[in-house]
């Protein structure tokens, strides 16, 4: 018994401390979970750019500085949708008439407008606020800017000579009016920013109210679409 209890002591008692107890081995996040928790927007990182599409009114190319986590500057620029202001753009008519195209007892009569172009560029200021507790990577965001659009239309009309007369003389006609006006904005909105790769999506809209050329004039405008996170 003395010799087998003199072996037993003479072994070695096992090592219990690990690597991972002595904090060699750190835990360590799968990869798909870091790409979607990590990928932008780290606090200490600030600030950030964005560059990308907007789909809606206007269809533009947007660009947004992450000044920090609250306050951002967007700047857009692209084409409105002109189809949306065909009605307004005919009843615009009458004013957009040249003062030339009348003598006498002449009439002119609306056929139809083609819009040319129609470009717009906006400038934001947006405060965003945390909305995690609705879903990861959101939030919600108001802002105030100032919009400036360059629309040239081209009217094309009916010029009777003597409406009033036997001799009921017709001719076509077409003349083009470039129209330039501003105005401030009022957005509101929602990014999300959840991805595995630094994409931010967003949704917005957006009230303008013309103070130049058109003074009084309001229209909701508005769109979505992404952009490309980078620092």
């Amino acid at each position: 018994m003395s010799l087998v209890a003199t072996a037993q002591s003479s072994k070695k008692p096992k090592n219990y401390h690990t690597k991972s107890a002595q904090g060699r081995n750190s835990m360590r996040m799968p990869k798909s979970k870091a790409k979607i928790i990590c990928p932008i927007f780290a606090n200490s990182k600030y600030p950030y750019h964005g560059l990308g599409v907007k789909l809606g009114d206007p269809f533009a190319i947007t660009y947004k500085y992450y000044a920090n986590e609250k306050f951002a500057i967007v700047a857009d620029a692209g084409k409105a949708s002109s189809g949306l202001y065909s009605r307004y753009y005919r009843e615009k008519f009458a004013e957009a008439i040249a003062s030339d195209t009348l003598t006498g007892e002449a009439e002119i009569d609306y056929l139809t407008h083609k819009t040319n172009s129609d470009w717009v560029a906006q400038l934001k200021f947006l405060w965003h606020f945390n909305a995690e507790s609705v879903s990861p990577g959101l939030k919600v965001y108001f802002g105030i800017g100032a919009e400036l659009k360059s629309t040239k239309v081209t009217y094309q009309y009916l010029h009777n000579t003597d409406p009033n007369g036997n001799n009921n003389i017709n001719s076509l006609g077409q003349f083009s009016d470039q129209r330039l006006t501003y105005g401030p904005t009022l957005s509101t909105g929602i990014e999300y920013s959840y991805f595995k790769i630094p994409i931010s999506a967003f949704m917005e809209v957006e009230f303008y109210n013309d103070i130049g050329l058109d003074p009084g004039w309001r229209r909701f405008q508005g769109g979505a679409g992404l952009r490309y996170v980078f620092r």
